[in-house]
């Protein structure tokens, strides 16, 4: 195809190119104004959603910080303290439910030669972890070696004080102990302690009571019995000086039966309060309940034996709201129902049959009580087993439910 060619003249040629430039330009300058708002635009609404983004995130966390508050679990739990067949009740349980945010405390206190000393424990113990859990928050860590330091701190705190309380301020005898030996320095007392918090499960020992945890349907022990035999313990004291004599069972001197507990300064630095601490991570799904006992307990029921008793009630206790007889139906009222939370000591025992000082149940949750019926029957049925396997000692036992509320919807 031939080109085909238009002659313009050049004035109109020059006229018209440069009249078109111009209207060019004006419509590029246009087109990159709009651009460049757009752009603006667009950037000042990414920043607003970033900001959105950030205000909304924000509000997630707190939602969900509040919501990990909310759903904190409250303390369930059975506790049961007897004189069974000594003649004077010289236990203590201590139960402080929510002692710090979203912290339980529990403690077993089995005293000897007198109440007074395992008493204290039950009304300061768990002041002085809560003062000395306080102090460490600095620290900014819920873990192992916080914790740790709290209870040695805390135990040397309140075995300085059981050492120091015990001044007599007038000429009649404070206690019963007094009346043999006025300084009372010869009086002393076990001691673990366990702290449930919605992450760990801390567990602090001194002397011959224990902790048993049940997980995954094992019986898992939380502290080992402080004996004067125990290999290491047995180095301890003759490093220092003493000596352990086997006099009715392995004794500090031939007196003291325990190589570690709050008190007793007549045996120091042989007998030390220094507790032994283990922190634990719960495990949703695994962890069942914790047991805290005296040794009037552990001296004739094993680990695995008061586990499975545990586990048993927890599983039948559906069996039992259908229409079955409670194993705590034969209890008095005394027997069956507590003081409430708070502080159960030798002091209030009463030596009627069992000699039952205090044993909480479902009827506590009248008064307010948050305590599980499962573990309070528990409760009561490892002390009848204790006593029905002729223990010789006092008999207090404290069952912790861990598991976790399922959400109601």
């Amino acid at each position: 195809m031939s080109e085909i060619r238009r002659d313009v003249p050049e004035g109109a040629g020059a006229g018209a190119g440069a009249e078109g430039k111009g209207a060019e330009s004006h419509v590029g300058s246009r087109a990159a104004r709009r651009r460049r708002m757009e752009i603006r635009r667009h950037r000042l609404v990414a920043e607003r959603g970033a900001e959105e983004v950030s205000r909304k995130r924000r509000k997630l966390d707190e939602e969900s910080s509040s919501t990990d508050e909310e759903e904190i679990e409250p303390a369930r739990y059975g506790v049961t303290s007897v004189c069974g067949r000594r003649r004077d009740m010289e236990d203590a349980v201590s139960i402080r439910p929510e002692f710090l945010p979203g912290h339980h405390f529990f403690g077993v206190f089995d005293g000897h030669g007198c109440s007074h000393v395992a008493t204290s424990c039950g009304e300061r113990m768990h002041e002085i972890v809560a003062e000395e859990a306080g102090g460490a928050r600095s620290s900014g860590s819920d873990d192992a070696d916080r914790w740790m330091g709290v209870m040695e701190r805390s135990f040397a705190r309140m075995d300085a004080e059981a050492v120091s309380s015990r001044p007599r301020a007038s000429g009649a005898p404070t206690c019963r102990c007094e009346l043999q030996l006025p300084k009372c320095d010869h009086v002393g007392s076990a001691a673990v302690v366990a702290v449930v918090g919605p992450r760990h499960l801390v567990v602090a020992n001194c002397g011959d009571s224990r902790a048993v945890i049940g997980r995954g349907g094992a019986a898992i022990p939380l502290s080992s019995d402080h004996k004067p035999d125990r290999p290491d313990e047995l180095g301890r004291i003759q490093a220092a000086g003493g000596r352990v004599i086997f006099w009715d069972g392995a004794r500090v001197f031939g007196v003291l039966a325990m190589s570690r507990a709050i008190g007793d300064s007549y045996l120091k630095p042989f007998v030390i309060s220094d507790p032994e601490v283990r922190v634990l991570d719960r495990k949703d799904g695994e962890d069942e309940f914790l047991i805290l006992a005296s040794d009037g307990l552990w001296d004739v029921v094993s680990n695995e034996v008061a586990c499975h008793v545990v586990r048993s009630c927890v599983r039948s206790k559906a069996k039992r709201r259908g229409g079955r007889s409670s194993p705590t139906s034969n209890l008095s009222p005394r027997q069956s129902s507590g003081s409430g939370s708070g502080s159960s000591s030798g002091d209030e025992a009463q030596n009627d049959g069992g000699g039952c000082a205090d044993a909480r149940s479902e009827s506590d949750e009248e008064s307010g009580e948050d305590v599980d019926e499962a573990c309070a029957e528990a409760a009561i049925l490892l002390t009848k087993l204790a006593i029905a396997r002729q223990s010789s000692d006092n008999v207090s036992v404290v069952v912790v439910n861990l598991r976790r509320r399922r959400p109601r919807f």
